[in-house]
């Protein structure tokens, strides 16, 4: 009974504890709700003052910018109506003005009627004066201006001719000075002593004996020379020498070294010959260098590519009428050089145009083109400078000269290839030039007669006076002298002088 009643006790216990335990839960959870309720309505009403404010700001920022708004609709009103003041009165002022200029343009009308009917009034009456004219002189119109035309140009061409005459006369005059003041100072100061080298092409020999042992048994060993070397030997009657026979100067020094040697060494076969030719070829290949770099210092010249030097080194080995042209470069360069600074130009590149311009004869027969083109192209191809590069390719007037600088570096080859002693010419080569030249003169119309004097620096044309007056001599002049610098090669320059002769003849019976 106890138990019983100890367990009702406990159960009602229980459930008292339970319904205590909910009705806390229930207070605290309305007591949370009520909190977050307050803090909810605080928040509103934060939110409910900061919304008026920025309602507040807003309409005083819009109030402000109405207003400046309207300001300046105020101004720009105020500018507009001054402007359509400003339009009005221009406007007016156009309309005046384009009254004043129709009043002007019917003016003028009147004026151009009035002039129609003077002229009209005029071209009447020179008409008729024409026609008087006409009967009196019984010519026509079109005669008359052929006879005045006629006599108005036969008088022009003599007051040209006569101007022309003074006037070429008094440039070649002054010209003639400045030149020769010029030439003669260059070639004074560089004053150097020519001498003619010819590379030889004879070997000599210390005995008869020595031309079998080059032969060799069944000509082997100078068949194995000739094939090393690239060169013809020529074994004949001359007394203790042979002669060595080549196109390219080079190959021909190599041979004529190598063939020297044999023979002072006595050892010739033909083992024994490949390796001398290519001992020799080894040696002028310095020579060539070392001279290529001499002659630029000679000149003062620097910065040319190895290449370029090497080429002009075989220049050593190279003529032209009897005048080496290694040693005519290295003359040419100063003379340039000092032209160059008489005339204000550049110095530098004279010079080097100069000492450049003959590079092409140093090439290799097989390369197609004049001399001047080659060495033009080679230098280019090198680095050297582009007036330089004209310089070389113009100076025989194969391209335009582009510079003062050309010009000087064609004077300087004229003057060091026609100095006295500089070239020399052999007699059949001499014969056939003075021959063309006076061939050349002929071929003209109304030359009678033409004589190169001078050892041909000079020719003389003879002209018919009937067919040549003294303008067109003087025009004859100048196409001869440029047909021959078209047509022919010579050294210097050549003189063209035009005689007209008019000779009256009557006889006393």
């Amino acid at each position: 009974m106890n138990l019983i009643i100890t367990i009702i006790t406990a159960v009602l216990a229980l459930g008292l504890g339970i319904a205590a335990g909910y009705l806390f839960h229930k207070y605290m959870a309305d007591k949370a709700i009520e909190n977050q309720q307050q803090k909810a309505e605080s928040i509103l009403k934060g939110a409910s003052e900061q919304a008026r404010l920025i309602e507040s700001q807003a309409r005083e920022s819009a109030g402000k910018v109405v207003q400046a708004a309207e300001g300046e609709i105020k101004e720009r009103r105020h500018e507009l109506s001054r402007e359509t003041e400003r339009l009005d009165k221009r406007r007016s002022e156009l309309d005046s003005r384009a009254d004043r200029l129709e009043q002007r343009e019917q003016t003028m009308n009147k004026r151009q009627s009035a002039i129609d009917r003077r002229a009209n009034e005029v071209e009447t009456m020179v008409e008729s004066q024409v026609e008087r004219l006409e009967q009196i002189s019984q010519l026509t119109q079109d005669e008359a201006k052929k006879e005045l035309f006629a006599a108005v140009e036969k008088e022009a061409r003599a007051d040209m001719a006569r101007i022309y005459r003074q006037i070429e006369a008094e440039a070649r005059e002054e010209g003639e000075k400045r030149a020769r003041k010029l030439i003669a100072d260059a070639i004074q100061r560089v004053a150097s002593e020519h001498v003619s080298e010819v590379t030889s092409s004879v070997v000599p020999l210390p005995n008869e004996e020595m031309k079998g042992r080059i032969v060799g048994r069944n000509g082997r060993n100078i068949k194995a020379f000739e094939q090393a070397a690239g060169v013809d030997v020529i074994v004949d009657d001359t007394p203790e020498a042979v002669t060595i026979s080549c196109f390219d100067s080079v190959r021909r020094e190599i041979a004529r070294r190598a063939l020297t040697r044999l023979t002072v060494d006595g050892r010739i076969h033909p083992a024994h010959i490949e390796k001398v030719v290519e001992d020799e070829t080894k040696a002028v290949d310095r020579v060539i260098a070392e001279a290529g770099e001499q002659a630029a210092f000679d000149a003062n010249i620097a910065g040319l590519h190895p290449e370029v030097l090497r080429m002009m080194g075989r220049l050593k080995f190279r003529t032209s009428y009897g005048q080496n042209q290694l040693a005519h470069a290295v003359e040419v360069s100063k003379l340039a050089g000092i032209l160059a600074a008489e005339l204000g130009a550049n110095i530098e590149i004279s010079k080097q145009g100069g000492f450049l311009h003959d590079i092409g004869k140093a090439m290799d027969h097989n390369q197609e083109g004049t001399h001047a083109m080659l060495g033009a192209e080679f230098c280019k191809r090198y680095g050297v400078n582009p007036k330089v590069v004209n310089a070389i390719a113009s100076h025989h007037h194969e391209q335009e000269q582009e510079s003062i600088e050309a010009v000087i570096a064609e004077a300087a080859d004229a003057i060091s290839g026609a100095r006295p002693g500089a070239r020399r010419e052999d007699l059949e080569a001499y014969i056939k030039r003075i021959k063309s030249l006076e061939e050349l003169a002929t071929s003209f119309d109304g030359v009678q007669q033409a004589f190169a004097i001078q050892a041909g620096r000079e020719v003389r044309v003879i002209v018919r006076p009937e067919d040549i007056d003294d303008l067109t001599s003087t025009r004859l002049a100048r196409d001869i002298a440029k047909k021959i610098e078209e047509t022919m090669q010579y050294p210097g320059q050549i003189k063209v002088t035009v005689i007209r002769e008019t000779r009256a003849v009557d006889y006393a019976k």
